[in-house]
């Protein structure tokens, strides 16, 4: 447990953390059903009505989102990794950020540090969108483009968010290392 991050820096409780982790990993449970879960596996007693006032909250609050994955096989996947032209970035970089958050094939948007500062993960049907979605690109944003790199991901292993990830949170605060040992 650290004292400099406990589960109160970031505005919520740890049995509120717990309650997310719960619908993380039981994202298709009805309220009632992850009520059971909670009281089960985490020795957490609330109605199923404050379960869901919560978890309300915590959406409210931008703590999580709920969202459809489709199936993997429906697309391919490309890392995109953009350098820039400095002379014309600082009139025109805002247009590039906005068409790339706004653009339905970006499915993570992030910025490195790296040669290559924003980086992004894409999807597409085919190669060949991927490609006129690229020459697209590049006629409205190539002037303020250095470098682009695009590295196609044949085999993505992983795309979920695992529930055990705020195991970390729980331990930063005494009362989330109790839900913790509830759950073993």
């Amino acid at each position: 447990m650290t004292d400099t991050n406990d589960a109160d820096d970031i505005g919520f409780s740890p049995r509120d953390i717990a309650i997310l982790k719960a619908r993380i990993k039981y994202p298709t449970a009805s309220v009632r059903e992850l009520q059971e879960t909670l009281d089960e596996e985490y020795d957490i007693s609330l109605s199923h009505n404050r379960v869901n006032e919560i978890l309300r909250e915590l959406k409210s609050e931008g703590l999580f989102r709920l969202f459809a994955a489709p199936a993997m096989r429906l697309f391919e996947y490309h890392l995109f990794r953009v350098s820039f032209h400095y002379p014309s970035f600082e009139e025109r970089w805002e247009d590039c950020h906005a068409d790339l958050v706004r653009d339905p094939h970006v499915i993570l948007f992030f910025t490195a540090e790296d040669y290559h500062q924003w980086q992004f993960i894409t999807q597409f049907r085919t190669d060949e969108d991927s490609e006129e979605w690229k020459l697209e690109f590049f006629q409205k944003h190539g002037d303020i483009i250095a470098e682009f790199d695009k590295t196609s991901l044949p085999s993505v292993h992983k795309f979920d968010i695992d529930a055990a990830i705020f195991d970390d949170v729980l331990q930063e605060h005494d009362e989330g290392e109790q839900f913790l040992e509830s759950n073993l």
